[in-house]
């Protein structure tokens, strides 16, 4: 079986790239990994941030499936923040259900649902029972941003929906499963958004600038880096163990394919 996980930005996939060895891989561009886990070959996509990069990266890797390879299964993650107070940094999500908001006048929010037995594996592996992700254009700066939104869902990232909606064209299972790196509360220590270079990554001189304009953000900087760090601690192992269920599981069921024959 083959299995693409994807990542907004390096620094969510770098805990797990330090437990195991990945192979690069170079497609037009795209920045892949490659490792095998159980007997599944597994395929990291790193995609930018935001809605816009996750669609154009997905989009790349449709035409490298349609060339190359099938991916049965696809696996949207990386961090996301928390809109409820039942979610804490470091807890591992596994929602049920994706929304978008539609910005064309008339047109309310668009609705995905990811794969339920993926979704069912990773609840018991312990991700919290987190029931609705809400895919935002924009990072949610202030804890106000995130109060408005918390009637929509629990949490909130920037590419599940676009990712999850490419991976379902192509006929692939999907899930989300994200480490939550700040709490419903609690704002970002500077603007995020104005951090974003030309290829949808975190520019560190667009940081510093920020940090440059309001200096007493560095302390409240550093706890976040650590805040994040730590979930992507946690997120790696979680994905390291899942991915092993998932190659049992599809190893069993080919035992019992070839039995029932």
């Amino acid at each position: 079986m083959k299995v693409l996980v994807t990542f907004a930005v390096e620094a969510e996939f770098a805990a797990w790239r330090r437990l195991r060895a990945f192979n690069m891989i170079d497609y037009q561009g795209l920045k892949l990994r490659r490792t095998v886990i159980g007997g599944n070959e597994v395929t990291v996509l790193i995609t930018g941030v935001g809605a816009q990069a996750a669609a154009q990266a997905m989009d790349l890797m449709m035409r490298m499936a349609d060339k190359d390879q099938h991916f049965d299964v696809c696996v949207s993650s990386g961090l996301a923040g928390a809109l409820c107070d039942t979610l804490s940094v470091g807890d591992v999500i596994a929602p049920k259900e994706l929304i978008v908001e539609l910005k064309h006048a008339g047109h309310g929010a668009e609705r995905l649902e990811v794969d339920g037995d993926l979704r069912q594996m990773a609840l018991g592996r312990g991700a919290k029972n987190a029931n609705c992700l809400f895919t935002t254009d924009e990072i949610l700066v202030k804890a106000s941003q995130k109060k408005s939104c918390a009637s929509r869902a629990q949490s909130v990232d920037m590419e599940s929906f676009e990712i999850v909606k490419a991976a379902l064209a192509w006929g692939a299972r999907s899930v989300v499963i994200r480490a939550i790196s700040d709490g419903a509360t609690e704002d970002m220590p500077i603007n995020f958004n104005l951090t974003l270079s030309e290829k949808k990554e975190v520019s560190l001189s667009k940081v510093l600038i920020q940090l440059l304009k309001n200096p007493l953000a560095l302390p409240s900087l550093i706890r976040f880096g650590r805040q994040s760090k730590r979930a992507g601690a946690v997120l790696a192992t979680f994905l390291e163990s899942y991915l092993r269920d998932l190659a049992g599981v599809e190893s069993r069921k080919q035992v019992s394919e070839t039995a029932a024959r």
